[in-house]
């Protein structure tokens, strides 16, 4: 019996799957969630999210959770981990915050929803992977007061041409890849999109700088994903 394998490592039997997903020929659209982050408050202890079939027939939601870089300690569980959706109906995905010591700091997260689906008039049980969704999950400590401008607190400094970022906060502070360092108009890109409670990240050797860096623009963007006006922070030449 020929099986399917998931991104998360189990199997599938595709007839099982052929099973669930009896339904109209349609194009396949997507699961959508219905917020670009995942917050879960430790004092509440868990969170949900809500995931729409924007299909005009029925898929499989396949959730995964995953662990960035930095960070491998597994702290959610969740259910269901697949589950069919009708078209244009929602499913509620529960995460469950499970720490064994209280958290210090945020901690982030990735989760991704997946939509399942049969291709029609083919041969042999096949199916169809949609697009994914992977969105950011941001674990919330029970006593930390919220901070809507957590970029602030980053302290930027140059040495020897290279200009560092240090947060100091405890909050993951996101914000695009690409800053201008002041003066100047020439963008650079920071290693990713994020800066992690206590982390430290190096440009090495900031390209086009006429003049020491004094300023550096970024763009960051809230707790719950969206975007917000520019940001110009001081730079201390060291």
């Amino acid at each position: 019996m020929p099986f399917f394998m998931s991104r998360a490592g189990f199997t599938t039997p595709l007839p099982l799957l052929f099973s669930l997903l009896v339904a109209t020929q349609a194009y396949s659209a997507g699961m959508v969630p219905q917020t670009p982050v995942l917050v879960v408050e430790e004092s509440l202890g868990e969170a949900t999210m809500n995931v729409r079939n924007t299909d005009t027939r029925p898929a499989l939601l396949h959730t995964t959770v995953e662990n960035i870089e930095q960070d491998d300690e597994w702290l959610l569980v969740f259910t269901p981990p697949m589950a069919r959706v009708e078209p244009g109906e929602v499913q509620q995905v529960r995460f469950i915050l499970q720490n064994t010591q209280p958290l210090r700091t945020e901690r982030l997260k990735r989760v991704i929803f997946e939509g399942i689906s049969p291709i029609e008039g083919t041969s042999g049980a096949r199916v169809n992977l949609g697009v994914r969704q992977n969105l950011p999950v941001i674990l919330r400590p029970a006593d930390l007061p919220v901070e809507r401008e957590p970029w602030k607190r980053l302290k930027w400094s140059s040495v020897g041409g290279d200009l560092r970022v240090f947060n100091s906060s405890p909050y993951v502070v996101r914000l695009a890849k690409a800053i201008v360092p002041l003066p100047g108009v020439r963008s650079v890109d920071l290693p990713r999109t994020y800066i992690l409670p206590g982390e430290r990240l190096r440009l090495e050797g900031v390209p086009g700088a006429a003049a020491p860096v004094t300023g550096v623009r970024i763009f960051p963007a809230t707790t719950y994903g969206f975007a917000v006006e520019q940001y110009d922070a001081a730079v201390i030449n060291e």
